[in-house]
């Protein structure tokens, strides 16, 4: 036996996965909270306990992500993007656009056929295409984040959103909800207003099929259809789409372990 571990210590959830021998063992997703060094740790155990290992039986450890320098037990680094690419190459060789859409940050990543990033943008100062615009919506309707994707589903007149900004958006929200909207059909239009400035990222690094959509967003069935009308394309998704940078971490660590 032997195994790797990735740590992907992201502003909002922290992941972890175990390789054995190259192949997927266990995997562990956990909020950061707000001490990166503490997430790190707790991911990498709960994957460990998930495994039945403990570190000691770990060949080696690749740590990514916003927190990734503060896994103190890392015996190497690397960027979040690289490790993206990485482990959506694993699993899908044909890809050559992700679209991330993070708990804070959205991106899009350009794969080339030996799963090495051709060119990536994020959209720092904006959270209208982030998971953040998710949890706005949440709040306002009062329901459960989980419960999004499948209310939006339910849609019959998508309200239309003058602004893709998620600060002025729960304004204009909470304008609809006092004009009688339906909950599904204020989901159904965020979703199309996110759609659109996440395509519009991608297009700035060039659409090129297959795409992919990962990120906790990734997990919101709504919002990855109108991703995916807006694309005019089909989107591919991961079954466990927020630790792609966690698994390409893993597999980064699992070709070191081989030198």
């Amino acid at each position: 036996m032997a195994c790797v571990l990735g740590i992907d210590v992201g502003s909002g959830y922290s992941k972890a996965v175990v390789l054995e021998d190259g192949k997927l063992r266990s995997c562990a997703v956990i909020p950061s909270g707000g001490d990166y060094r503490e997430a790190g740790t707790k991911a990498a155990a709960e994957a460990l306990d998930r495994a039945g290992i403990t570190l000691t039986d770990i060949k080696r450890t690749v740590a990514a992500g916003y927190g990734g320098n503060m896994v103190d037990f890392a015996d190497d680094t690397s960027t979040d993007i690289s490790c993206h690419a990485t482990g959506i190459h694993y699993l899908f060789p044909s890809a050559r656009t992700v679209i991330d859409v993070g708990a804070q940050y959205s991106r899009a990543i350009r794969v080339d056929d030996e799963g090495r990033v051709g060119n990536f943008i994020m959209n720092e100062k904006c959270a209208g295409g982030s998971g953040k615009f998710l949890q706005v919506a949440a709040r306002i309707l009062h329901i459960n984040i989980a419960d999004i994707g499948e209310l939006s589903l339910k849609a019959e007149r998508p309200v239309k959103f003058t602004t893709g900004c998620a600060v002025f958006a729960e304004s204009e929200a909470v304008s609809r909800i006092s004009e009688g909207a339906a909950p599904a059909d204020i989901l159904a239009g965020i979703h199309n207003a996110m759609a659109s400035k996440v395509v519009i990222l991608a297009m700035r690094v060039g659409l090129d099929p297959d795409y992919v959509m990962t990120g906790g967003g990734a997990m919101d069935i709504g919002l990855v259809n109108s991703v995916g009308a807006e694309l005019g394309a089909k989107l591919f998704v991961p079954d466990h789409p927020q630790i792609t940078a966690a698994l390409g971490a893993a597999l980064i660590a699992w070709e070191q372990s081989k030198k």
